[in-house]
C-alpha cells in the first residue's frame, strides 16, 4: 500500500487531526493539485477519502462545517441490513449491508461496532381466530428473521465477511416478559430475538476521517465549497472559503467527488452558477427522522424492540444509561443545516411506544430530541398504494448511485450508513476509471482495500478488551472508565489516559466522561467548536436533561486551554452554545414543521457567527 506521509511518521501520530495539522493541510490545498477532491465530510465522504487514501491516491476533503455534522451524527445508531426492506424485496440491498455488517463488527472496527439484541413483539390475538393469526405471525416473522440471518450466513460461507451477530431465536410470552418486562404482557403472545449492530455514528465518522489521514489525506473542516473550477466542460477543482480565517483560496484537482447527501442540489447550482437546483441525474428527497432519548430506568429491558408504525417501523434501542426511541420518517423541505423536531414529532413517537408499554412515558420523560435527514433517491420510489407523501418518503429505496454529469465531476448519494464503504468504493472506482486514462505514465489505480483496512484503534482490542481489569490497575483508573475509553478509542484509549493526570476528572453534569475526551478532541479528533465536542466528539447534548449546559462551561475551559482560546472567545463559544439548546428546546415545543424550523433558526451557526466576530474585531 503507498502511503503519503513522512516514514518516519507513525500511523497514529499521522492521524492526529489537531490544530497543526489543519494548519498544514490548508496550507496543501493551496499549493497541490490532488488526484481527488472531497466535498463533505460525513461517512460516505470520510469513506471515499479513506478508500482512495488507501490506493495511493493524494487525496483532500473538505466539509463545511463538523465532520459527521450533518446526516451521519442523527441516526438510529445502528448498523443493520434493515429488516424492513426485505418486505420491500430488496434482497441485494440487505445482503450487502448484512456483509458490511460483518466486516465492521469483527474485523474494521470492533472497537466501535458491537452487537445488540433487538425483540419482535409479536401481537396477542384471542380465541380459535386469534390462535391462527399468532401462528401466521409467528410464521412470518421467523420467516423474514430467518432470511435475514441466511444472507449473513452467506456471507461468511463465501469468505466475504464475518457473521459478528448471534442467531436469531423464538421466546415464548413468559421468554419474552423475563426479556422485557416494561411490555405489556396483554399485547403480546411472545417475540423472535435478533442481533445487529449498534454505533456510535459520530465517533465512526471521526475515526474514518483519523484513518484517512493517517495515510496522507488532507482533512479540514470548517472549510465551505462555494464554487467550483472549470475548464471548459471540465471540472478542476473548488473554490473553498475557510470559514475559520474567512478567507477564500482555489483548490485543483484531476476530479471532485461530491458526497453532500442533503445538499446534493447546492453542487448542481454550483455547477450552474444559478443557485439550488436539481443534481443532474439525480433527485434527492430529504426525509426527517426524529428521536427521543429516555434514561435506562423509564423502561426495563434487556434488549431493544422493533415495533410496526402505521408508516415505517420504530426501534426502541438500549443505548448505555439511555434508551433510544426512533424514528419518524417524513418529507422536509426547510433547513437542511439545522432540522428541527416539532412537538408532533415528539407526541407521535411517545403515542407509537406507548401502545406497548405498561407504563407510558411523558415528555418529563425525556432527556434529549435530535433530529436528522436522510437523503433518499427520489426516483426510486415504489409505485404502489397507499400514496400518502410521508408513506412514499419510507417507501423510498436506500440504494445509491453514482453520476458524472461533467468530466471531472462525480456525485454520490442515497444509500445507507451501514453501507459506506461500498458507496465510497464505488465513488472511487469512477475516479480510478478516470485517473486511468488521465495517468499517461502513472499506471493503474488500485483496486479498492479498504474491506481488509482496520480503523484507528481497532488493532489490537480484543485482547486489550480480554484483559481490562488488569490494564485499568496498571494505568490507575476504575475498570468502567477503562471500558468507556476501550468501547469509543480502541488501542487508542490510552492516548487519551496519557494526557494530564489532572484531566481524568468527570466533566460537570456527564459523569460518564472525561475531562480528557475534551482535550482530546480539539488535539486530536479535529474539533473546533464547542459545540464540535458536545455534539459529537461526545453525545451530552443528548444524553443529559440538562442538554449540556452544566457541562459547558468546563469543557470550553478544557478545549480553550488546547485551542489557545482567550476569555472572550470561551464565552462567546459557551454563549453560542446555550443559545443553540434554548432555539432547539423552543423548536421542540412547537405545533409543526414550519414554527420549529423557524424557532431553531433563531440560534446562528457557530461557524458562521464566530467568523464574523473575527472579522469585525
Amino acid at each position: 500500500m503507498r502511503v503519503r506521509r513522512e516514514p518516519s511518521t507513525s500511523r497514529f501520530e499521522a492521524g492526529r487531526l489537531s490544530p497543526a495539522r489543519r494548519a498544514a493541510d490548508v496550507a496543501r490545498l493551496r499549493r497541490e493539485r490532488f488526484d481527488v477532491l472531497i466535498i463533505g465530510g460525513g461517512v460516505t465522504g470520510v469513506g471515499a477519502a479513506l478508500d482512495a487514501a488507501s490506493r495511493g491516491l493524494s487525496v483532500a476533503l473538505v466539509e463545511a462545517r463538523d465532520l459527521a455534522s450533518g446526516t451521519s451524527s442523527r441516526s438510529s445508531k445502528l448498523i443493520h441490513g434493515g429488516l424492513r426492506y426485505l418486505e420491500q424485496l430488496e434482497f441485494g440491498l440487505v445482503a450487502e449491508a448484512l456483509q458490511e455488517r460483518g466486516l465492521l463488527a469483527t474485523r474494521l472496527a470492533p472497537h466501535l461496532v458491537r452487537p445488540v439484541p433487538i425483540l419482535v413483539p409479536l401481537p396477542a390475538h384471542r380465541g380459535l381466530t386469534g390462535l391462527a393469526q399468532r401462528v401466521w405471525q409467528r410464521a412470518y416473522y421467523g420467516t423474514g428473521v430467518g432470511l435475514y440471518d441466511a444472507f449473513a450466513s452467506v456471507a461468511q460461507l463465501r469468505g466475504s465477511a464475518p457473521r459478528g451477530m448471534p442467531l436469531h431465536r423464538h421466546l415464548s410470552r413468559t421468554e419474552t416478559h423475563r426479556r422485557f418486562p416494561s411490555l405489556r404482557e396483554d399485547a403480546i403472545s411472545g417475540a423472535i430475538q435478533y442481533f445487529d449492530g449498534q454505533v456510535d455514528d459520530a465517533r465512526l465518522v471521526a475515526t474514518v476521517a483519523r484513518t484517512a489521514a493517517s495515510l496522507g489525506a488532507a482533512i479540514v473542516p470548517s472549510a465551505r465549497a462555494v464554487g467550483l473550477l472549470r475548464d471548459a466542460r471540465e471540472v478542476t477543482g473548488v473554490r473553498v472559503r475557510d470559514l475559520e480565517s474567512r478567507e477564500e483560496f482555489e483548490v485543483h484537482a484531476r476530479t471532485v467527488v461530491a458526497a453532500t447527501g442533503v445538499w446534493m442540489d447546492d453542487i448542481a447550482g454550483l455547477l450552474s452558477g444559478e443557485g439550488p437546483r436539481e443534481s443532474a441525474g439525480m433527485q434527492v428527497r430529504s426525509s426527517k427522522g426524529v428521536h427521543l432519548v429516555v434514561p435506562r430506568s423509564a423502561i426495563t429491558g434487556e434488549a431493544g424492540l422493533i415495533l410496526r408504525t402505521p408508516t415505517s417501523v420504530l426501534f426502541v434501542i438500549p443505548w448505555g444509561g439511555h434508551w433510544i426511541i426512533g424514528t419518524t420518517d417524513t418529507d422536509w423541505t426547510l433547513d437542511r443545516g439545522h432540522p428541527a423536531a416539532s412537538a408532533t414529532d415528539i407526541s407521535y413517537l411517545l403515542g407509537q411506544v406507548n401502545a406497548v408499554l405498561d407504563r407510558p412515558l411523558s415528555t418529563a420523560d425525556i432527556e434529549g430530541v435530535y433530529a436528522g435527514l436522510r437523503p433518499l433517491l427520489s426516483r426510486e420510489a415504489k409505485q404502489r398504494q397507499p400514496h400518502s407523501r410521508d408513506e412514499q418518503t419510507s417507501a423510498l429505496s436506500r440504494t445509491h448511485a453514482v453520476v458524472e454529469p461533467m468530466l471531472g465531476l462525480m456525485l454520490i448519494a442515497g444509500g445507507k450508513y451501514t453501507t459506506y464503504r461500498v458507496m465510497a468504493a464505488d465513488a472511487i472506482d469512477r475516479v480510478a476509471h478516470r485517473l486511468g486514462g488521465l495517468r499517461r505514465h502513472g499506471g493503474r489505480v488500485h483496486a479498492s482495500r479498504t474491506a481488509d483496512l482496520p480503523l484507528l484503534g481497532a488493532d489490537g482490542y480484543h485482547p486489550l478488551w480480554t484483559n481490562r481489569a488488569d490494564l485499568a490497575r496498571r494505568h490507575g483508573v476504575p475498570v468502567g472508565v477503562l471500558e468507556h475509553l476501550l468501547e469509543r478509542y480502541g488501542s487508542l484509549a490510552f492516548e487519551v489516559l496519557d494526557l494530564d493526570p489532572e484531566l481524568r476528572r468527570a466533566l460537570p453534569g456527564a459523569p460518564e466522561y472525561l475531562a480528557a475526551e475534551v482535550a482530546y478532541a480539539a488535539m486530536a479528533e479535529g474539533a473546533l467548536h464547542l459545540e464540535d465536542v458536545l455534539t459529537r466528539r461526545t453525545r451530552i447534548s443528548f444524553e443529559t436533561d440538562h442538554r449540556g449546559v452544566v457541562s459547558a462551561a468546563e469543557a470550553a475551559r478544557v478545549m480553550g486551554d488546547v485551542l489557545g482560546w482567550d476569555a472572550a472567545t470561551r464565552t462567546r463559544e459557551v454563549d453560542h452554545y446555550l443559545a443553540r439548546v434554548a432555539a432547539e428546546q423552543e423548536s421542540q415545543t412547537m405545533p409543526d414543521d414550519l414554527t420549529a424550523d423557524a424557532a431553531r433558526l433563531g440560534a446562528p451557526d457557530v461557524r458562521g457567527f464566530m467568523a464574523d466576530r473575527a472579522a469585525v474585531h
